[in-house]
Order: C-alpha cells, then structure tokens, then sequence
C-alpha cells in the first residue's frame, strides 16, 4: 500500500480501480431521524458513490483513482484534496469554472427510509466531456468501476460511454452499481431504461433488493426476478439486502464450469447513518477482486470476500457521512470477529 496521500504511486499499481462519475458534498442532519424539512442542522461531510468506494479501496490498502469533474469553488478543491488526503490519485479530476461542485442533503427517517434532495442545475459533473477523459489512466485500471448518475444528461452521458468503451477494449474489467437516485431522473421509466442501457457491459453489477424491485417491477425475494438481471457474460451478481439496520448479502454467482448461488449473512451494528453503506461494501470487495480475479470462479474465497464486505457495510452506518465513516482493515476484521 503506498503511503497515505502518495495517490501516484499508488496509480502505478497493477491492481489499480478506477472509480468514474459524481463526487459532492452530502448534509447530514446533526439529529438522526428527522426529516430534512424537520432537521434544524445540518453536517457537512464528503460524498458521491464513485468517490466513495475510491477512498474505501485506498482506506483498505488497495490502489484506486478518481476520474470526474468539480466546480472551481471552494467545495471543488475540497472534495479533490479530500481524495489526495485518502491516498486516491486525482489525476483524473477537472475544475469547471462556470459550474458549482452538487450538494445533496440526505438523511435516515424514522420509518428506516432515505431521503434525498439535490442541488446540481447542472453542476460540474454532468458537464465533462469525452473529451476531456483521462483515457490513459483508464487504460492502466485492472477494474473500471461506475454508476447510473453520469447517464443522466449530457455531455457527461456520452463521456461516460466512451470511458466504459476505452476499458472494455483494454479488457479492463467493468464494475456497475446503479445506485438509483430516482429524484435526479425526468421520470422513474427514464431511470430504468437508462440504468439498463449498460447492464450488459459489465462483469460485476451490485445491486440493492429495493433496486431490484424498481429494475424488474417485481419482488425482490422472488429469485425469478432476480435472476431476470443475469445474462451470458456477467461474471458476479450480488444484491444487498436493503434493511438499514442490518447488512444481509444476497450472492448469485454463475460461472462457466459450475453454478452456485447462496447467502451470507451481515452483521448488527448501531446504525446512525446508512449513507456510503453500500459503497463501502463495493469498495471492499473491489480490494480483494483487484487482487485476486479467481475470486470469480471459487465459491469458498468469493464467501470469504463477502463476509469481510459486510462488516464494511456494517461499520460504515455507525458515523454520519460516506467517507469519514469507511472502516479500517482491523475494524473490519475484529468485527467479523465479534461475529453477528
């Protein structure tokens, strides 16, 4: 692991991830269990799937950089030292001077439910461009990993495509996790349709059980629906059980020699804030992919993977904010040491 903050060395890394898309700042209620409209305060802490799961693969030892676009503002430069600080290379960032860096309040209602509201009209990140793409740095990942949110509008659409297609000609590996944030889409048919217009060029997709629910119309727990999302080609498919007070691992994985599916399960936690949840599980299980890609085609290692991912999923909801809350290496093995 380079040192922290050594973001280049850690680029030159063979097991190198690449986290493509949106990073903001997140308000979080200093009181957990209000409304946003019911909140008087407000935390401010870092955010943005792609960049989260970028500082838990660092914050885990792995090497991973972050390719996006920040408002040239005061918010802007902080987010960007922020992925430095967490040893994530920023080789790939731009500052857009005519555009804010997003905001998002978030919170944990009472009834377990996230709620959302965002200020992006347009912000920077759905401004860049194909062209302004760090392709060489793509092309040095051993996994290309992103969402849904950079498909939303262009021109950052179109420079998502062309990230996905530089890595899939390299023969980088391709790591989606939709993470729907249906608030941000014209309507929830344009989510879905957006949302799986790539479904098919990844090798590894994580999903949630209420995404599941949105993605097929159906239910979650029936595994026919859930096994309506596979196809010819994928490698993993994982849905997270979406209850926040416990991180339950659904695993369907289907490989060329043998098919096996299975569950493992999560851990109990005293959760304060759900946020980055998923990204730390993502991020985690990136670490050991990197490093490992047999991992794809040996149950008792993808389990043992899984187990390490929940207790980062877990600990993760236990401090409010994404990336102040991603574990450690030592938390997450002394809490699969406690066990459930």
């Amino acid at each position: 692991m380079a040192p922290l903050g050594d973001a280049a060395a850690a680029a030159t890394s063979p097991n190198l991830v690449v986290s493509f898309g949106e990073m903001l700042i997140d308000f979080v209620p200093d009181v957990a269990g209000l409304s946003l409209a019911e909140s008087g305060g407000f935390v401010k802490a870092p955010g943005g799937a792609p960049a989260n799961v970028a500082c838990a693969i660092s914050k885990l030892g792995g090497s991973s950089a972050f390719l996006g676009k920040f408002g040239d503002d005061e918010f802007g430069h902080m987010l960007v030292n922020i992925l430095k600080q967490n040893g994530v290379n920023s080789e790939g960032c731009l500052f857009d001077q005519h555009a804010r860096t997003a905001l998002a309040f978030v919170t944990l209602k009472k009834n377990g439910e996230r709620e959302f509201m965002f200020y992006r009209n347009p912000s920077a990140d759905m401004l860049l461009t194909e062209a302004e793409l760090n392709l060489d740095l793509i092309r040095r990942a051993k996994i290309f990993h992103y969402g849904s949110i950079s498909l939303i509008a262009e021109p950052c659409r179109s420079a998502h495509m062309a990230a996905m297609r530089t890595a899939k000609a390299a023969g980088i590996l391709c790591s989606y996790d939709p993470n729907v944030r249906l608030p941000l889409w014209p309507s929830e048919d344009a989510a879905r349709t957006g949302i799986l217009s790539i479904w098919k060029e990844a090798d590894f997709i994580k999903v949630s059980d209420d995404e599941v629910a949105f993605l097929t119309q159906g239910d979650a727990s029936d595994e026919k629906n859930v096994l309506s999302l596979w196809f010819d080609g994928l490698k993993l498919l994982i849905v997270t059980d979406g209850d926040p007070y416990k991180k339950l691992t659904w695993l369907l994985c289907r490989i060329a020699l043998q098919d096996f599916k299975g569950s493992v399960s999560g851990y109990k936690v005293d959760t304060i804030d759900t946020t980055g949840a998923g990204d730390a599980f993502v991020g985690s299980l990136l670490v050991n992919v990197a490093k490992d890609d047999s991992i794809f085609h040996n149950e008792e290692k993808l389990r043992e993977a899984l187990k390490f991912s929940n207790a980062c999923g877990a600990i993760c909801t236990t401090k409010k904010g994404a990336i102040p809350a991603l574990p450690t290496v030592a938390a997450a093995h002394d809490l699969i040491a406690k066990g459930n």
